[in-house]
């Protein structure tokens, strides 16, 4: 089973169907794509900034290898081991940019396949009722009534009651 994150506008209210139309869902998992094409992955994602930064890790990377006179079996090592990194990030960083762009994550699925997944998010984004916040809340007297200090273990003198 895998995790993918489901990316609405940020005014997006619980149950709107039309909130859906500009909806994301991006799988929390390693992504082939980004390992094999780096920076193109990027790009055909709309990922830019990323794309651009990605490229330049890349070549900045490929040019250290050559001023150090790295064994080619070393480096080519080196190289496999940072497109496992850009592999492993790939979605993260498609994650931040949406956020980015205003389609912050409202919700997280698990599902065999993407299919399942915006199946299973849409109908929990459908069934969901708007919530009834106040407008202008009042400030809680919880947040302003002051904690007592817990014991501390450790060289933290200050925080230690008196006795």
């Amino acid at each position: 089973m895998t995790t993918y994150t489901l990316h609405l506008p940020r005014d997006a209210r619980p149950g709107d169907p039309t909130a859906l139309d500009e909806s994301e869902l991006v799988k929390d998992a390693f992504s082939w794509g980004a390992f094999f094409f780096t920076f193109l992955w990027f790009f055909y994602h709309r990922l830019w900034l990323a794309g651009i930064g990605v490229l330049i890790v890349v070549f900045a990377f490929g040019g250290l290898m050559a001023v150090l006179d790295v064994h080619p079996l070393a480096g080519s090592i080196a190289q496999a081991l940072l497109q496992a990194l850009i592999g492993l990030e790939a979605n993260s960083l498609r994650r931040w940019t949406l956020a980015r762009r205003g389609l912050p994550m409202v919700d997280a699925v698990t599902a065999e396949d993407q299919d399942e997944a915006e199946a299973r998010a849409f109908a929990r984004w459908l069934e969901a009722k708007p919530s009834a916040l106040p407008r202008n809340p009042a400030p809680s007297a919880v947040l302003s009534t002051p904690r007592r200090p817990e014991p501390v273990i450790g060289l933290f003198p200050d925080a230690e009651r008196p006795r």
